[in-house]
Parts: C-alpha cells; sequence; structure tokens
C-alpha cells in the first residue's frame, strides 16, 4: 500500500481551453504522477475551459473569477494531503512529485514550498530574470504563483487559505506564513512558465509594472487599487 502523501493539483484558468489539454497531459505523462488528483476550476461562469478538457478524470468546478477565489474553490474540492496550486501556462520538472515529498518529509518542518522559475523562451534575457527570481525567492522566502507554490492542506484550511483579493494573492499567502515564523523549501528544479506575457507586453515593461507593484503592495496599497495596473 503506498503510504506516501497524496497531492492535489489544483490549476486555476481563465479562457485557456488552447492550452488546458497540453497541461493535463504533461502531468499525467509523468509515471510518479498516477495518483495524483487534477482540478480544474474555471473563473468563467460558462465554463468554457472545462468543456475544453478531453482527459476523462479530471474534477471540474466553476467558481467567482480570481485566482485566489479558484484556488480555494479548488482546496475544498480535494482529497490530498498536499496542496499544489498551478497555473495553466506552468509545467512542472520531470521529478517534481519526488521533491515535493522529499521537500516535506524533510527535517525542518516545511508547512509548504515551491520550484525555482524557468521561462519558456530562448531568449537570454530572460536568464537574468529567472536567477534574479531565484536569489529573491531565498532571500524574501516568498515565491509567486508562477513558481508552483505547495503546502500541506491541513495548514492551508488551518491559516485561512488565500484571500479574495484581485492580485498578489500568492504574495499575501507568503507574508502571512513568513510572519508565523513557519518554513517553507524552495526547490532548485525549475518549473517552466509562458513567456507569452512578457512577450506580450515588453520584458522592461512587465518587468518594471510587476516591481512597481510589488513594491507599492509591501507598502500597504491596496491590492483592488493595484488590479487595475496588472490587468
Amino acid at each position: 500500500m503506498n503510504k506516501d502523501p497524496a497531492i492535489s493539483v489544483i490549476i486555476p484558468v481563465l479562457n485557456e481551453g488552447r492550452r488546458i489539454n497540453d497541461v493535463i497531459a504533461h502531468l499525467r505523462s509523468q509515471a510518479t504522477l498516477d495518483a495524483v488528483e487534477i482540478i480544474v476550476v474555471d473563473g468563467n461562469p460558462a465554463g468554457t475551459t472545462i468543456k475544453a478538457i478531453s482527459h476523462p478524470g479530471i474534477v471540474t468546478a466553476v467558481a467567482e473569477k480570481g485566482r485566489g477565489s479558484q484556488m480555494n474553490c479548488g482546496a475544498i474540492r480535494a482529497t490530498g494531503d498536499i496542496l499544489l496550486f498551478l497555473h495553466a501556462d506552468t509545467f512542472l520538472p520531470p521529478n517534481a512529485v519526488a521533491c515535493i515529498r522529499k521537500c516535506m518529509e524533510a527535517t525542518g518542518g516545511h508547512v509548504g514550498g515551491a520550484f525555482d522559475l524557468g521561462i519558456d523562451t530562448k531568449q537570454r534575457v530572460f536568464r537574468i530574470t529567472e536567477r534574479y527570481v531565484a536569489l529573491r525567492t531565498r532571500l524574501t522566502r516568498i515565491p509567486f504563483g508562477d513558481q508552483a507554490i505547495f503546502i500541506r492542506r491541513d495548514y492551508f484550511d488551518r491559516i485561512g487559505g488565500y484571500r479574495h483579493i484581485p492580485v498578489m494573492e500568492d504574495v499575501d499567502l507568503m507574508r502571512r506564513i513568513r510572519q508565523r515564523g513557519d518554513a517553507i523549501c524552495v526547490i532548485p528544479e525549475k518549473v517552466m512558465t509562458s513567456a507569452r506575457r512578457w512577450e506580450k507586453e515588453g520584458i522592461v515593461f512587465g518587468t518594471m509594472r510587476n516591481w512597481m507593484l510589488q513594491a507599492l503592495y509591501c507598502c500597504g496599497v491596496a491590492p483592488e487599487r493595484l488590479a487595475r495596473f496588472y490587468r
């Protein structure tokens, strides 16, 4: 009998019909993911991304638009001991499940963690971004959502899950963990996330905008005010 902790992968989506089956196929292509639960939560009331899913055995739900509310909805439906929150444009490394289990079983009492960030492009300038994110994550202990955050289910419930805010829900969650003095682990294996937003907006603009929003949030500006700049 497998005594490893069960993992629920929660994927919040909005208009990701073209991509969702690739993400699911990638998850299922990994031999160690045979016992992993996959939950897709659509922020579109019509459930357009859910309707595009061609794989059987996927848990689906529709929730109020916003990653925080969608991920909380997925967490309610999850049966795993560990919750893994995965963006629809992000692929896990091949040994992701083994890395997560090793991290959570290690001495040190980790309540969760995340991976290093990889960006799916050959443009060398993005390697600088990857190195910056790796350094920032280790210094602040605040990984972002595109780094595939995972967390113990009972701990997630205990701290109240994600806040219902339009942006910075990932930063808010990790800041609360840090303020409680609890430990997370940063796995050096890289997830691979799409460069589509940076390529559309421009890496300089996108990076500077993100830095500005992070700084304003840390200074106490409400996420509701920041959302209009992010979108």
